[in-house]
């Protein structure tokens, strides 16, 4: 009767409908030179075949706290631009975006009417992009996606990558349109709700939208962006439920087009909000934000790793190429020989 109390329990982790396990470490990373004197640092969760295998705090954080998560924000945008193609109040990613802002079809620049939903995620929109360097001008707008949108183009709609986070704050108006809720209440509803995360901030621009770009940002704990990657690698699934169609996560893994991309690991591509890049020979679609907050996603190792780390303009650069170069490394090594 023990052993089968044993094999149910098993079978139950297996299919993902449980709470995720937390179990004694089983990454050894900690004495790593890298590690101990990064005062940037806050946060790791590392969850294997749903079981939380590594779970550690650096600088004086918490599990209590709440991560300034930058452009993960995009990520989760992301799927909730997919929740709302499975629930039909969006038909599809390559929905035009006048539909939402219908203003566009008395632009003079004929272009903008042609700007898919797809376009946006892939930011590949030719839309306006602010200057990062004078972002408090862009954030004092009245109404920064109107603004946006009236803008002169700066390329030819899904021919080249530009990367715009005014442009990627559409994405929420559009949530907002398409549903008739908030933002953030659809989120909870149908993301946040489902996957057990209570704790949430998220705040709004001054055109009265949730943030959809990550400039001012959703933050989570780290265990519970943890369990965004986690229903990415389950295929939509999160304790038996489905929350996203396995249709739309099999595109967010791989997206049909692709832009080369300055961002994360050396020759990582962008689509649908994810970076994606061949590590080691192994696939991996990750998040990335600012100053080095990270989700990676790793199928063939059923892994999720999630990074929160300060968020300083003065060190956001060189943090970020050294966790990639330093920190992500001896992670892998102790996933792959896990």
């Amino acid at each position: 009767m023990e052993n089968l109390k044993k094999l149910s329990l098993l079978f139950l982790t297996i299919l993902g409908i449980m709470r995720p396990l937390v179990i004694k470490s089983q990454i050894r990373i900690d004495d790593s030179p890298s590690i101990k004197v990064d005062t940037n640092l806050y946060a790791i969760a590392i969850t294997k075949n749903n079981i939380s295998i590594y779970q550690h705090y650096f600088n004086q954080k918490s599990a209590a706290d709440l991560f300034n998560d930058q452009s993960l924000t995009k990520s989760i945008m992301s799927l909730l631009i997919g929740i709302s193609i499975d629930k039909g109040y969006i038909s599809s990613l390559d929905e035009k975006i006048v539909e939402y802002f219908p203003g566009l079809g008395q632009d003079t620049d004929n272009r903008k009417q042609r700007i898919s939903i797809r376009q946006i995620m892939n930011q590949s929109s030719g839309l306006y992009h602010e200057d990062l360097n004078r972002l408090v001008d862009y954030l004092a707008l009245s109404d920064p996606s109107s603004f946006t949108l009236q803008q002169p183009l700066l390329t030819d709609p899904d021919s080249s990558f530009h990367y715009s986070n005014a442009a990627s704050h559409l994405l929420s108006v559009i949530i907002t349109k398409s549903t008739g809720m908030p933002t953030l209440d659809f989120a909870k509803k149908y993301l946040f709700g489902p996957l057990q995360i209570e704790k949430v901030e998220w705040m709004k621009m001054n055109d009265g939208y949730y943030d959809g770009s990550g400039l001012l940002s959703v933050r989570l704990s780290v265990m519970d962006m943890n369990k965004i990657g986690m229903l990415v690698l389950d295929t939509g699934i999160y304790k038996g439920q489905r929350i996203v169609s396995v249709g739309y996560i099999q595109q967010v893994l791989n997206p049909e087009k692709t832009f080369q991309t300055g961002w994360g690991f050396p020759g990582s591509v962008y689509g649908l909000c994810w970076y994606h890049k061949n590590y080691r020979g192994i696939a991996i679609t990750y998040g990335v934000g600012w100053g080095g907050q990270y989700n990676f996603i790793i199928p063939a190792l059923h892994a999720v790793v999630t990074v929160n780390e300060r968020v300083d303009d003065a060190v956001a650069i060189p943090q970020n190429e050294r966790f990639l170069s330093q920190i992500f490394p001896l992670i892998f090594d102790e996933l792959e020989k896990n």
